[in-house]
């Protein structure tokens, strides 16, 4: 009897273990990573931007294409390649409820980082703006077709590649009609 009512215990306390709650990742920033040079943080927070401290463990993250487990200890994930010139970073993070991206420009100048936080909004407006621009002034139309090239070349010669570019378009769209 005292067997039985044993393994009933150990069995009860296993199911309620293996119930437990699953922490995930739905929204993130990233930072310049504090403790090291060049590097940047990425940081799980919630809908208000604050750091999620529960947030632990090994996650899974696509930045610029490229797979990386990054390290969680409460909310904050290290990515160790170190940046050595401003360029655009593309993180991409999947769950069981989704996926969520983030296109940053990260600033360099001296040895501090800043991240900038870029809307696909701009990603549409800019080149339509150009596009309208010239169209309205034809004068102009040549004018805003090198300045479109030099927008074009910029973005590639920082890392924001077309897939990339629009992929991230397509994800704020994804993103904006679910919300």
């Amino acid at each position: 009897m005292k067997k039985l009512l044993l393994a009933v215990i150990l069995l009860t306390t296993s199911v309620v273990v293996a119930v437990a709650d699953t922490v995930s990742i739905k929204k993130f920033v990233v930072k310049e990573n504090p403790f090291a040079q060049n590097e940047v943080a990425i940081v799980a927070t919630d809908s208000l931007e604050q750091i999620q401290e529960n947030v632990n463990g090994k996650f899974a993250f696509t930045i610029n294409g490229f797979q990386y487990e990054l390290n969680f200890q409460n909310g904050t994930g290290f990515y160790r390649q170190k940046l050595q010139k401003s360029t655009f970073m593309y993180v991409k993070h999947r769950n069981e409820s989704g996926s969520y991206s983030v296109l940053y420009y990260i600033f360099k100048r001296g040895e501090k980082l800043s991240p900038w936080k870029i809307s696909w909004m701009w990603l549409v407006v800019i080149p339509l703006a150009i596009v309208f621009i010239g169209y309205l002034f034809k004068r102009l139309i040549i004018i805003a077709a090198i300045v479109l090239i030099i927008f074009i070349y910029f973005n590639h010669s920082n890392g924001l590649s077309i897939p990339t570019f629009f992929e991230s378009i397509f994800d704020g769209i994804k993103h904006s009609l679910i919300s």
